[in-house]
C-alpha cells in the first residue's frame, strides 16, 4: 500500500497476520442478534463448523434454537466437520461455567450422543484460554467467521433481567473475505497443538492424531474493509510457525501480543476521539497512553461495568494495583473524558446496571478493534485471545451510531465523533444528577461514574 493511502492510525508489522483489504464485516451488538446470526450460518454451511470456547453454561440459542450442542449435533447430522476446542482450566483454577473434559461433561457427550470432535487445551498457570471465535465453511468459498467477547452462556445472551432491554451488553463481528483465513489459521494451528489431545480424556470423537491442514488459499475478495487479525499468545505454548497465505512465517513459540501493541499505537495517533468499551479498567500500560491523548485534546469516553465483580473490588485495594488505579482516578481530572456505566429500567420501575462485557475501541471515527481481550493483566499478558482490528471509516462510524442509540437513546448520525461523545458526556452526567436524586426517568441508559471511587 503506497505511503498516500496508509491511514494515520498505523498497521502492525508484527504479528501472526498481515493486514488484507477486500473484507465485509458485520458487527453483532448484544447477544440475541449475535447468536441468532452465528446458528445461521452454522445452518447454512456447506462443509464444517469450528469453533474456540472459553466458558459454556445454561444457554438457550435464539428462537427455539435449544442449546449449542442441540445447533451443534444438527449440523453433525447434515454432514459437517463439527470441532471445538474447549479450554480446560489447571487444577488450581477454581473457575465454573466451563466444559473442561470432566467425567460429568463426557457423560453429558454420550448420554445426548454427540459425534462432534472436541479436544481440549489447557493454557499455562493461572491464565485461560479465552478467544471466543467461530470459523464456518473453513477453506471454502462460503467461507466466514465471527470473532467477539460472548460466552456460550445465559448471561452471555443478555436477555432476562430487564423490563426495558439487555441485562449484559457485548458485541461479536463477522468477518467474510480474507481475513476469514487467519481465523481458520488459528484453529488450526491451535486444533493441531491442542495441549490434551494425546490424553485419554483430552479427546472426543477424535483419536488427537490428525492434523488439520493448515489454509493454502485465502477467501475471496469480500468487500472493501482493511481486516487485521491479531491475538495475545503466550509464549512456549505453540510452535508451528507456517504461515497464513501471504503472511510470513511468525515465531509463535515467543508467544504474540500484536493486539496490546495495536492498542498502543492506535491511541498515540488519535487525533480527535477514542471511544472504549471494556469489562476491565486499563492497565498501566494502557491508561499512560490515554492521558497523553487527553493532554493533547482528544476526547474520550470509556464505558465500563458501573457493579464491577468482587476480584475488581479485591484489586482496588491491593497494593500491587495502586498504580493502576492512581492512574484511572487521573483521567478524571480531564474535562474530556468520561468514565461511564450504563442501567436500563427494572420491573420495579428502578434502574438495574447493565454489565459491560464488551472488548472494543473505536477511534477518530475510522479504525476499531473488536475481541475477546481485556485491557487487564490476564489478558494482556497471560491469556490466549483474538481481536479482528480494522480500517473501515463507513463501518465504524456505523457502530459508533448504533451503540449511542442504544445507550444515549438518541440518534448521533447527523454528528461528527467528537460531537457525538460531548453529547455523550452531557447526557451521562445529567443522568447521573438524575439517579443521585432518586429520578429514574433518564434519556438513554449511560450515567457517569466517577474514575477516583471507581470500585472502591
Amino acid at each position: 500500500m503506497s505511503e498516500a493511502l496508509q491511514p494515520h492510525i498505523p498497521f502492525l508489522t508484527s504479528g501472526s497476520y498481515p493486514v488484507r483489504a477486500g473484507n465485509t464485516l458485520r458487527p453483532l451488538i448484544d447477544g440475541e442478534n449475535a447468536f441468532r446470526r452465528i446458528c445461521e450460518a452454522v445452518e447454512t454451511a456447506r462443509h464444517s463448523v469450528w469453533l474456540t470456547v472459553a466458558f459454556i453454561a445454561d444457554l438457550q440459542m435464539p428462537d427455539g434454537r435449544g442449546q449449542p450442542f442441540d445447533v451443534l449435533d444438527r449440523a453433525v447430522a447434515r454432514g459437517l466437520d463439527v470441532r471445538v476446542l474447549f479450554w480446560r482450566p489447571n487444577s488450581d483454577q477454581y473457575v465454573t461455567s466451563t466444559f473442561g473434559g470432566t467425567p460429568a461433561n463426557r457423560e453429558t457427550l454420550r448420554g445426548r450422543g454427540s459425534r462432534f470432535r472436541v479436544r481440549w487445551d489447557r493454557a499455562p498457570g493461572k491464565y485461560c484460554q479465552h478467544q471466543k471465535s467461530w470459523v464456518i465453511d473453513a477453506g471454502h468459498p462460503s467461507e466466514t467467521a465471527f470473532v467477539g467477547g460472548m460466552n456460550l452462556t445465559a448471561k452471555g445472551m443478555g436477555s432476562q433481567g430487564h423490563a426495558g432491554g439487555i441485562s449484559r451488553h457485548d458485541i461479536y463481528l463477522e468477518v467474510t473475505g480474507p481475513s476469514a483465513a487467519d481465523v481458520h489459521h488459528n484453529f488450526v494451528q491451535r486444533w493441531n497443538e491442542a495441549s490434551e489431545r494425546a490424553l485419554s480424556n483430552g479427546e472426543w470423537e477424535d483419536d488427537g492424531r490428525e492434523a488439520l491442514p493448515f489454509p493454502k488459499l485465502l477467501s475471496r475478495s469480500h468487500g472493501s474493509s482493511l481486516v487485521q487479525i491479531q491475538r495475545q499468545m503466550p509464549a512456549g505454548r505453540y510452535s508451528d510457525a507456517r504461515p497464513s497465505p501471504g503472511g510470513q512465517p511468525y515465531a509463535i513459540a515467543d508467544g504474540e501480543r500484536s493486539i496490546l501493541e495495536q492498542y498502543i499505537k492506535a491511541i498515540d495517533a488519535a487525533r480527535r476521539s477514542i471511544y472504549i468499551e471494556n469489562q476491565a479498567l486499563p492497565v498501566p500500560e494502557i491508561s499512560i497512553p490515554l492521558q497523553a491523548a487527553l493532554e493533547r485534546g482528544v476526547d474520550i469516553v470509556f464505558l465500563a461495568p458501573a457493579e464491577p465483580e468482587p476480584y475488581v473490588r479485591q484489586d482496588r485495594h491491593s497494593p500491587e494495583q495502586k498504580e493502576r488505579f492512581d492512574r484511572i482516578a487521573g483521567l478524571g481530572g480531564y474535562e474530556n473524558f468520561l468514565l461511564a456505566g450504563i442501567a436500563a429500567p427494572n420491573a420495579e420501575g428502578q434502574r438495574s446496571s447493565i454489565y459491560v462485557h464488551s472488548k472494543m475501541m473505536l477511534v477518530d471515527d475510522g479504525w476499531a478493534t473488536i475481541g475477546s481481550c481485556n485491557l487487564h493483566p490476564y489478558s494482556l499478558f497471560g491469556n490466549t485471545e483474538m481481536n479482528v482490528t480494522f480500517w473501515a471509516p463507513e463501518v465504524v462510524r456505523a457502530l459508533r451510531c448504533s451503540l449511542l442509540a442504544e445507550h444515549l437513546g438518541q440518534d448521533t448520525g447527523t454528528l461528527d465523533d467528537r460531537a457525538a461523545l460531548a453529547l455523550y458526556r452531557r447526557t451521562a452526567t445529567e443522568n447521573r444528577r438524575r439517579r443521585d436524586g432518586g429520578d429514574t426517568n433518564w434519556q438513554g441508559l449511560a450515567f457517569r461514574l466517577d474514575p477516583a471511587a471507581y470500585a472502591d
